[in-house]
């Protein structure tokens, strides 16, 4: 399948606020700093942006964002639903916007307090009964203790173990990765603070068999980009990263987090659909990728992940992690900012944010000669995947 945006579009420009604990700053507040800094970072006055798409759990509408920054005229709005799902979705709607016409400047944003506010990683507990899929399907999974994000991913990663013979230390050095890499990251919340695989194994069970360091922080913060068409963005104050693809995929029999009811739920099939569009779209495959961003709020899915993608064949992650592959000097260094693990949990938007630093050689942890990179959006959920390019 092609698309007309594919390789017509760019990021020009991204910004973020500081990933704290406690920002004390309501979530508005948060979207206007990061966008502004999106702005500054392309050149570019909130009176040149005419488009905004953001997630559908953002709770900042756009028009309160457009007020704020003095945006005065929109003339495309959408959202993106499925959470850190969404990520790179966002980009295929503002790619699609810019270069259809729709709008010539796009901002994308996600911002929230998501530790000081709201814990999210606290479960559905007080979900409401109600006659809707989504409560029914919870009203049959809830009473046998399946309520928090990491009680969904252990049911996946327990199977993925017995099939694959995966340990728990093979998801530890996911973690161990992220947080070296975040340890040289200023920006990362974690910064200076690597992690051992002893550390790892020592931390405590969250639901087995995910330890602590195998779970996403829950983070306050925002992140914002610019895109717009890549003619356009040339002429602006950053080189461009070309969005060479963005895909979305959902995959048969999806569920929100639970996808149990599939023949196999070792692999992600919905992923799968997005590697298959993206190859087919730019005619580029795992050998042309030199650095990946790979969503990781729960360490046991990053390893499907590279395996839905080809970087190593169904079973093999394993031996890929364990061979160093996924470290800085290895064949495919991943969230070279430190993920969502290290630096913060952003529904992934700070993913995007790092594929750009590769793209223009700003990232603290550059990999060498980057011409492409990965970026995949959250797992168990429909979801996205998108490759930046370097402008040629």
């Amino acid at each position: 399948m092609s698309t007309t945006f594919a390789g017509r579009a760019a990021i020009a420009g991204i910004g973020a606020t500081e990933f704290s604990k406690r920002s004390g700053r309501s979530t508005l507040r948060l979207a206007v700093e990061c966008s502004l800094a999106a702005l500054a970072d392309a050149g570019l006055e909130p009176d040149d942006v005419d488009g905004i798409v953001t997630y559908t759990t953002d709770e900042n509408h756009e028009i309160d964002v457009a007020r704020s920054l003095g945006i005065r005229d929109l003339t495309h709005f959408s959202r993106i639903h499925h959470s850190g799902g969404a990520a790179c979705g966002t980009l295929h709607q503002a790619a699609m916007a810019v270069v259809s016409g729709a709008c010539r400047v796009c901002l994308v944003y996600r911002a929230f307090n998501e530790r000081s506010e709201t814990r999210f990683g606290t479960g559905v507990q007080g979900l409401p009964t109600a006659p809707t899929p989504t409560a029914v399907d919870f009203s049959w999974s809830s009473p046998f203790g399946l309520l928090t994000p990491a009680s969904w991913v252990a049911m996946f990663a327990t199977r993925y173990m017995h099939e694959t013979g995966a340990t728990s230390e093979d998801f530890g050095r996911v973690a161990v990765a992220d947080r070296k890499h975040a340890a040289t990251n200023p920006a990362a919340f974690f910064y200076g603070r690597p992690i051992t695989l002893e550390e790892h194994q020592a931390s405590r069970w969250i639901v087995k068999p995910l330890h602590l360091l195998d779970c996403c922080q829950e983070s306050d913060g925002g992140v914002a980009l610019v895109v717009t068409t890549l003619e356009r963005a040339r002429d602006l104050r950053k080189p461009p990263a070309v969005i060479s693809s963005a895909v979305q995929g959902s995959a048969e029999d999806q569920h929100m987090m639970k996808s149990y009811y599939r023949p196999s739920i070792t692999g992600i099939p919905e992923m799968g659909l997005c590697a298959r569009q993206i190859y087919d779209e730019t005619g580029l495959g795992p050998d042309d990728i030199q650095t990946a961003v790979i969503y990781d709020h729960f360490t046991p899915l990053v390893l499907p992940q590279l395996e839905e993608f080809g970087f190593c064949q169904r079973g093999e992650a394993k031996d890929f992690i364990r061979d160093g592959n996924i470290e800085l000097g290895g064949r495919l260094p991943i969230n070279t900012h430190g993920g969502q693990l290290g630096e913060a949990y952003i529904h992934g938007m700070n993913g995007i944010a790092e594929a750009v630093r590769q793209v223009r050689g700003e990232s603290v942890n550059p990999v060498p000669d980057v011409q492409h990179v990965l970026v995949t959006a959250g797992t168990g959920v429909p979801t996205s995947a998108a490759i930046l390019s370097v402008d040629r």
